[in-house]
């Protein structure tokens, strides 16, 4: 199947919004990419009004509110909320406009905390979810049950992707809220700035994690789509996005310590949570079908250094508090 020319990016201020626009520019298309202040997309009466403007024949629904353990435990009444109500408002819209191809980008999250490893398709809600970010995890498996029930009763072959955890250029470097990897990139770029004084992780860093660059994720997304019509046939109509190498918390703080430069002491927070203790995705259902990630850790590591300094030198990264 081929890509339609017209293809809304809902999210497109985002990190991995903008590298699915990238990865649509370069294969020649104009994507429509829009921010929230454009289309508000937990507004149904918003995104109907736009879709009935705009016409999209593709929909990457990109859009959500996203944090690490620590947002997403303090804020679970937001996480759930808007992560719902963006699911429910586009998906609906998107068949009332008819639009034909549909990709729904969920997250690993989505599987039990205590998952077998890898993490199969077919392990979803076989047993408890991670507490820390359970309503974040309830919203998308949400969304990822909306496609499968809407292409089932109407006839659709719309698709979700479920990625691992994701890195790269424009990521969220919020201490409060962002994810762990580039909350420790800044953490050791101040450090290291400020004298290569210690630098506080959380947990004890023995716990595994499974990490994907953004690129990879935006090349996924527009793979898939071009296949929609084979994922939508598979069991949940929707396929695991990952790089397959995983690495303790405590080795990724050392990789990031080594590209930023940083020669200070890591201090181990035992008080603070780890979270799920393994989180490795099965990736065979995409990898079957032809798609393989190209970046490694140090490489893209590398690269998103040098987007963090170069956003930090034009102003962009919120101050420390």
């Amino acid at each position: 199947m081929t890509l339609p020319e017209r293809i809304w990016v809902a999210g497109a201020n985002g990190m991995v919004g903008s590298a699915v626009v990238r990865a649509l520019t370069a294969r020649g298309l104009a994507p429509i990419a829009t921010t929230r202040a454009e289309v508000d997309c937990t507004d149904p009466a918003s995104v109907r009004a736009f879709l009935a403007k705009t016409k999209p024949q593709g929909i990457v629904l990109a859009a959500a509110k996203v944090g690490g353990i620590h947002a997403n435990n303090t804020q679970r009444a937001d996480f759930i909320w808007a992560n719902l109500m963006v699911a429910a408002t586009v998906i609906e819209a998107a068949h009332r406009a008819g639009v034909s191809h549909v990709l729904n980008l969920g997250s690993s999250c989505i599987y039990p905390r205590l998952c077998p490893q890898p993490m199969r398709e077919e392990h979803l809600l076989t047993g408890a979810l991670e507490p820390t970010n359970e309503p974040y995890a309830v919203a998308k498996i949400a969304g990822l049950k909306l496609i499968e029930s809407f292409n089932h009763q109407y006839g659709h072959q719309w698709c979700s992707v479920m990625p691992t955890n994701l890195y790269g250029p424009f990521d969220n470097y919020d201490l409060n809220n962002s994810h762990v990897l580039p909350a420790m990139l800044r953490k050791f770029h101040e450090a290291a700035q400020e004298g290569h004084r210690p630098v506080t992780v959380w947990g004890n860093g023995t716990a595994l994690r499974e990490f994907l660059h953004v690129d990879d994720m935006a090349a996924a997304c527009v793979f898939a789509m071009e296949r929609q019509e084979q994922i939508a046939a598979l069991p949940g109509a929707f396929a695991n996005v990952g790089s397959g190498a995983e690495i303790t918390i405590r080795t990724l703080a050392e990789t990031v310590q080594r590209a930023v430069g940083h020669r200070g002491e890591i201090i181990w927070d035992e008080s603070k949570p780890n979270g799920a203790p393994r989180k490795l995705l099965d990736s065979s259902r995409l990898l079957g079908l032809g798609w393989k990630p190209h970046h490694t850790l140090d490489s893209g590591l590398a690269q998103t250094y040098a987007s963090f300094l170069a956003n930090e030198t034009r102003g962009l990264l919120r101050p420390l508090k």
